[in-house]
Parts: structure tokens; sequence; C-alpha cells
């Protein structure tokens, strides 16, 4: 196991919410008569990107509209006014890592372990959510970084993740990924990744064949894990649990 490859939204922080709050905002900003509910944003997270989220639900809303001319930059005005009430909110509340995130993230450093993020999220929207936690300098935490806009396809398709292994200079089994999504497993499996997943209330009806583990979170001393999708008694996810996961997972050694 020589590097950790973290997806963003729903893995690093349980973000969703706060982007459903600013797609809202955006709608009623931009004159549209748009709400989405939890349940529908549940089924728009299938489609991968907010643009492409965007697209999707406007064939659904207005099909001979959504194939007219100016829909993309309409698109674009849209998405730009939902990343600033996003990136709004995380400076205004801020927004708390997963437990054992950041834990697991210190090990990894004490450990010369390099760390890498795969997400097809916008910059804009990394740096907004991890300014607060890990500082204006967040990047250097990172030993590579593959976004939207380093990736033109979005999850399901591998193409992160390759970009992230390429600058690792590693192949997908000498790494890790954590996910917690369907799209993201997919992913990073096709990119020849281990992975753990760790759903969130929108993801957790998803199929997660093929994972290195499901769990609820990576856990801490004081929340610990009632069990692991391995069975073993482990209170927490550190760094020696992710090396026997990934020896039996490469190997078939437990």
């Amino acid at each position: 196991m020589q590097a950790l490859i973290f997806d963003v939204d729903g893995t690093l922080a349980d973000t969703e919410n706060v982007h459903l709050q600013a797609f809202n905002a955006a709608f009623a900003e931009a004159g549209l008569d748009w709400f989405w509910d939890e349940a529908l944003y549940t089924r728009l997270l299938k489609i991968a990107g907010g643009k492409e989220r965007l697209l999707y639900y406007w064939h659904i809303a207005d099909p001979e509209e959504a194939d007219g001319k100016r829909v993309s930059e309409m698109i674009d005005t849209v998405h730009a006014i939902k990343t600033r009430h996003y990136a709004a909110h995380l400076r205004g509340s801020g927004l708390p890592l997963r437990p054992g995130i950041a834990r697991l993230l210190a090990q990894a450093e004490a450990a010369a372990l390099p760390v890498a993020i795969a997400t097809t999220t916008t910059p804009a929207n990394l740096d907004a959510l991890l300014h607060a936690p890990l500082g204006a300098a967040w990047r250097s935490h990172f030993a590579a970084i593959g976004d939207a806009s380093t990736s033109r396809l979005k999850k399901p398709s591998p193409d992160v993740y390759l970009d992230v292994l390429r600058q690792l200079g590693l192949q997908g089994r000498d790494c890790i990924a954590f996910e917690d999504s369907a799209n993201g497993l997919r992913a990073a499996r096709a990119a020849g990744v281990p992975t753990l997943v760790t759903p969130t209330a929108y993801t957790s009806q998803d199929d997660f064949d093929g994972a290195l583990a499901v769990l609820p979170h990576l856990g801490e001393p004081d929340v610990p894990l009632p069990g692991t999708a391995m069975h073993e008694p482990v209170g927490w996810v550190d760094l020696a649990t992710l090396q026997r996961w990934h020896r039996h997972a490469v190997t078939g050694v437990a």
C-alpha cells in the first residue's frame, strides 16, 4: 500500500446537503421555478457533475427548452451562482470532516505515505471545503490532486483516477481509494484501485459490490465502529488495518 486516494464530496465531508441548499438558492436567484427536495436530489446524484445534473433535470422539467441554444449559457450561469452560495455557506459555518478522516490524514503524513484526491468537483468547491479544516495551504497535504479541471469525463469513468495514478507514478493495485457512492466505486475499480466505501444518507442504497469494505465511517476513539465488513473487532480504521485489507485484496492473503 503506497498511497491513499480520497474522493471528496460525501467522503472527506458530508457535503451533499450544502450542495442541495446551494442549488435551490441558485434556482431562486436565477428566476427558475425549480426546487429539489432530498428524495429528488438522491436520484439526481446518480448523474455525476453539477452541470451535467442541471442539464439532465432540464430535460425532465422542459424537454423542448433543454435543446435550445441558450441552455448551455444558462447552465453555466446557474452553476456559477450555485458555487458562490456553496462557498459562502462553508465560509460562514464550515463543515467538519467525516469521522476518522483528519486522524488518518495525520497518520499518513507521519508515516510519509502519500495522500491524493480524485474528485470530479470543481477546484473552487475543493478550496471552499478544505480551507477551513486543513488551512490555506491545504494543497500541501496532498501528493496529487485530480479534479474537474484535470479530467473531462466524470465518474464512473476512471479518468480522474488514471490521472492521479499518473501523477503519483503508481499502479492502481498500489493504492487504496475511499469513496461514498456506486459511481465512485466503479471509477476506482475500473482503474484497478481496491476501494473502501463509507456511504452517506444519499448513497446508502447504492450497490457496492466489489468494495474492499463498506463502513458507516472510518471511526474515532470517541465514535467507534460497531464492526467492519470483514468482521474484525476494530473500533476505527488505521493504517495497519488498511495495510491488512490491502494485502488481502491484492494477494488473497489475510
